[in-house]
């Protein structure tokens, strides 16, 4: 027979209890073995992501696609928007009707199925089997003149590759939404330096995963083949699903407890725009008594818990909203940073490997040399990095090196000159990205935490698709980014002056979230009691 659970929490009703061990230090060691299973999962999941990332613009610019620079950087922006953008669908699908470990477990399957399709078209088999023939290049006049421009080609496989990319970014999304929150109800009854803690681990098991997947899954997409770079993360995401599986017995699972996002977007129109409101309640008039009511339309929350609500999220809101510039620099990471990096001199680490070559190319009238000058710019941002490139391009003192199979014309400047911006990223993600995590969570009501926990995500989406649009705004002819000419490359773009203005947009959003975070924490030192109550009745 087992032991007497006398220090076992109430049971509530509908919520599956873990497994315990005998003995009365049983709760506590599976809870944190529960936590434990979460943040493998989680590095598994992120090993993943990233490995699809971190040579997409490079796998979709080789022979295989043919895409241009802009298409690929595109395309690559496109995914890391929607894998934060359709984060508050995940959220909202668990609050509401699945709840956070099946919704958690739904898209864990998805994300196996979708990742498939990059290893499936890394051979010609497989590509032509989803793609069909790689059209050939259509013949026509040569161009009169040397300044003539071209036009883009049409992108090979865009259709299948976009759809595959989306539903990649569903799953993705789901799961970073979910997964989050779901860790931290592992540990929550273990207190808040529990769930502190369990938050800097999350976050070291994403960055784990991170490296792990930058430093040998993007080797061997570079160096072996894409066929068995991608298909790595497919077997990383297998195994995470298997470890979820697996520990199910001492998780906590939580049925799904509704969401009160309709009262929200209600409280917001009423708020925003009173005539439209006042047209949809002369229709209804029993939604015009929402707030006036005794007895709430939704069971289990009242009209005072819904203004209260209402309250903590537009508190909450301009806090999340100020990041999105951040973001928009966050995310330069997975693709132009990429393409500067495939213009400067990578050193053969394994000369042996014929994948990966570099020729020095004398310029005209000179020899090839690195000028001192470099060393004296101290290039520590991408943009003064760009600047100090575009000088040796421009001076005819270049690189050939060949990456996989695409041949680049990249300056004598090493890539390790990228280390400071990287570096940069990385120290001010511990600042952004932890905090940001534990703020959602413990400032959104019970209620809605998987949907603020996806909103959150979603506004990082946002920050990447505005990344996005404006390659797309500066690629039009007259441009910074419109080299069409130069497929590939961006030898004659000018990147710098697009970074410079990244920095400036990020510098006068730092000022204005200086000001909300201090109106926060004056207006959170002030009678709090209606946003306390609803966070605590969830």
């Amino acid at each position: 027979m087992p032991a007497p659970r006398a220090r076992e929490q109430p049971r509530v009703p509908g919520e599956r209890q873990p497994l315990l061990p005998r003995g009365a230090r049983g709760p506590r060691r599976w809870r944190r073995a529960a936590g434990a299973a979460v943040l493998l999962v989680e590095m598994l999941e992120r090993a993943a992501f990233f490995g699809v990332t971190a040579n997409l613009v490079l796998y979709l610019n080789s022979t295989n696609f043919n895409w241009t620079g802009e298409q690929a950087t595109r395309a690559a922006l496109v995914f890391l928007g929607a894998s934060y953008l359709l984060a508050p669908v995940g959220g909202w699908l668990a609050d509401v009707y699945l709840g956070r470990y099946r919704a958690v477990a739904l898209s864990l399957l998805l994300y196996l199925a979708a990742s498939g399709l990059l290893p499936a078209t890394a051979f010609p088999d497989g590509r032509s089997s989803f793609c069909g023939e790689m059209p050939a290049s259509p013949l026509g006049p040569a161009c009169p003149s040397a300044g003539c421009p071209r036009s883009s080609p049409s992108p090979y496989c865009a259709p299948v590759l976009y759809a595959g990319l989306l539903l990649l970014g569903l799953a993705a999304s789901s799961v970073r939404s979910n997964l989050t929150s779901f860790g931290a109800d592992q540990v929550m009854d273990l207190g808040r330096d529990a769930t502190r803690r369990f938050f800097n681990w999350f976050y070291w098991s994403i960055n784990l995963g991170a490296v792990l997947s930058l430093l040998v899954v993007a080797f061997i997409q570079q160096n072996i083949s894409f066929l068995l770079g991608y298909s790595i993360p497919v077997g990383c995401v297998g195994l995470a699903f298997f470890i979820f599986l697996f520990a199910t017995p001492v998780f906590i699972t939580k049925p799904p407890m509704g969401s009160q996002v309709s009262s929200m977007l209600k409280l917001a129109l009423q708020n925003c725009c009173p005539q439209l409101w006042q047209r949809h309640s002369a229709r209804d008039r029993q939604c015009a008594r929402v707030l006036a009511d005794e007895r709430s339309p939704q069971p289990g929350a009242s009209p005072q818990e819904d203004i209260a609500n209402f309250q903590v999220l537009v508190k909450i809101l301009p806090v999340m909203v100020t990041l999105v510039p951040y973001w928009m620099v966050y995310f330069q990471m997975q693709s132009t940073y990429v393409l500067q990096g495939l213009h400067l001199h990578i050193p053969n680490i394994f000369p042996a490997n014929p994948a990966n070559i570099s020729v020095a190319l004398r310029a005209q009238g000179s020899s090839y040399t690195v000028r001192d000058k470099a060393c004296v710019r101290h290039p520590v941002q991408p943009g003064v990095l760009e600047m100090e490139r575009l000088h040796y391009i421009h001076h005819n003192e270049t690189v050939s090196q060949q990456i996989g199979e695409v041949l680049y014309n990249a300056a004598p400047l090493s890539i390790w000159w990228q280390i400071p911006q990287y570096l940069l990223i990385g120290i001010s993600e511990i600042f952004a990205s932890i905090p940001g995590l534990e703020f959602a969570y413990s400032e959104a009501p019970r209620s809605m935490q998987g949907a603020i926990m996806g909103i959150f995500f979603c506004l990082s989406g946002v920050g990447s698709l505005l990344g996005s649009s404006l390659v797309a705004l500066l690629s039009l002819p007259g441009g910074w980014l419109h080299c069409p000419k130069d497929f590939g490359n961006i030898n004659n773009c000018r990147m710098d002056l697009y970074f410079f203005l990244l920095a400036g947009i990020q510098a006068v959003t730092a000022l204005l979230f200086v000001w909300i975070a201090g109106r926060y924490e004056r207006a959170s030192q002030g009678p709090a009691s209606h946003s306390r109550f609803s966070r605590d009745r969830g």
